[in-house]
């Protein structure tokens, strides 16, 4: 039983490195056409992921309280927007003071999506959490793995690609995206541990980390991607939409 709870627990964060190695085939810095296409996908792919993937499943959760439960994720999706807004706030200054610098546009990504890893975490180990009490079937808790880890190469991608289009080295970049997925088997850990304050706490959680998502995506990514001389950002966009959307609808 410990060796199946292990696997499942590590399965997503797999997902996410083997998204991250797509920039060790990228050899140099991305053409800035390039650039915006990759920052377009990004924005579609975290935009499906914010909607499918946490305001969805939140809500889904808070039905049976009724329907004005539905504030409880509202409540989540602002604290998501306004603690990322307080962190960009809080790290530029902090930077300034220290050598004059502002937080990047990619260290919020990657900050977002690192994010957004926490309540997918969660949820793996409330899942596991209901096996070893014999709740739930290993059938059921590995495909629920399964489709967390399949849904994160795309967003081990987002992290590690625009970092290489920005002249980071293929090792950097790809290092980056993986260190993304740490958060993951950490928090389905914790989730193990504490399965029944957590499992009352996910659609908050899920809605927190959606609102942190689509903030950057909003500030930082659509406005790289998208110039009124190029349309290839807003179909890079469309194109990133839709496979995180279909990804998330079918696992």
């Amino acid at each position: 039983m410990e060796g199946t709870i292990a696997a499942v627990i590590l399965l997503p964060f797999f997902g996410t490195a083997l998204g991250a190695c797509a920039a060790l085939g990228v050899k140099e810095k991305l053409p800035q056409a390039l650039n915006r296409a990759c920052s377009g996908f990004a924005a579609g792919v975290m935009t499906a992921a914010s909607v499918w993937s946490l305001l969805i499943p939140a809500l889904e959760q808070t039905k049976p309280h009724g329907p004005f439960s539905v504030f409880a994720v509202i409540g989540g999706y602002f604290a998501g927007v306004i603690g990322m807004t307080a962190t960009e706030k809080t790290a530029a200054r902090l930077l300034r003071k220290r050598r004059g610098g502002t937080l990047s546009g990619t260290a919020m990504m990657i900050l977002a999506v690192t994010l957004h890893n926490v309540p997918e975490g969660l949820a793996v180990g409330v899942a596991c959490a209901g096996l070893a009490n014999h709740t739930d079937t290993v059938a059921g808790v590995t495909a629920l793995s399964l489709g967390i880890a399949l849904q994160n190469v795309p967003e081990g991608a987002v992290i590690s690609l625009p970092l290489r289009a920005g002249g980071k080295s293929r090792a950097r970049s790809c290092g980056y995206g993986v260190l993304s997925g740490t958060v993951e088997p950490a928090s389905a850990v914790i989730a193990l541990l504490a399965a029944a304050p957590i499992g009352r706490m996910m659609p908050f959680l899920l809605s927190c980390a959606a609102g942190a998502m689509l903030h950057v995506t909003v500030q930082e990514l659509i406005p790289e991607a998208v110039t009124p001389a190029s349309r290839r950002g807003a179909i890079s966009f469309a194109a990133g939409f839709a496979l995180m959307m279909a990804m998330d609808v079918l696992l």
